[in-house]
């Protein structure tokens, strides 16, 4: 059976290259002085934060492994990894899942509350320096829109066969 002949890439324009290649530094500079902010702060990097505040704003401050995976994009195995660290820092714990034995919760400790409201105040200095002092009221209303539009149409379903957290 002869495979059907590729479809000629739509190659992006002149301006949609600028634009993709600035949002890739900006991006990878911003994740990058974040990143370096909060090692410096509280030891960890910056998706070690976005999860205890994930699990500062769940019920009981706990959630389910699989939705805290979920959540933050990543797979299992990383979030394992992550959690074992912040356990052994004394800042979330696991705990059996009453409604499925197989499943486990992550739990944000009193330790850990703590060490995050230290963290939050120079966090959203950090933030407000790097992206939020830089732009006018318009152009944050833009790039809530624009991201908010990238996101929608990112958002993967349960179609979608190699998700992250599923693996």
């Amino acid at each position: 059976m002869k495979k059907a002949p590729a479809e000629k890439p739509q190659w992006l324009t002149e301006e949609e290259q600028l634009a993709w290649r600035a949002y890739i530094h900006a991006t990878t500079l911003l994740e990058d002085h974040l990143d370096r902010h909060l090692q410096r702060a509280a030891g960890m990097p910056h998706v070690y934060y976005g999860l205890l505040v994930q699990l500062s704003e769940a019920p009981d401050r706990r959630m389910r492994m699989t939705e805290l995976a979920m959540n933050a994009k990543i797979t299992r195995s990383r979030l394992s990894h992550a959690i074992a660290r912040l356990e052994r820092n004394g800042w979330v714990r696991r705990e059996d899942c009453p409604s499925d034995k197989r499943g486990q919760n992550a739990v944000l400790t009193d330790e850990g509350f703590a060490m995050l409201e230290t963290c939050v105040p120079g966090h959203v200095a950090a933030v407000r320096q790097a992206l939020f002092d830089r732009l006018t009221p318009e152009q944050v209303r833009q790039l809530a829109e624009i991201m908010r539009i990238m996101a929608e149409g990112l958002q993967p379903t349960d179609a979608d066969a190699d998700l992250p957290w599923l693996r």
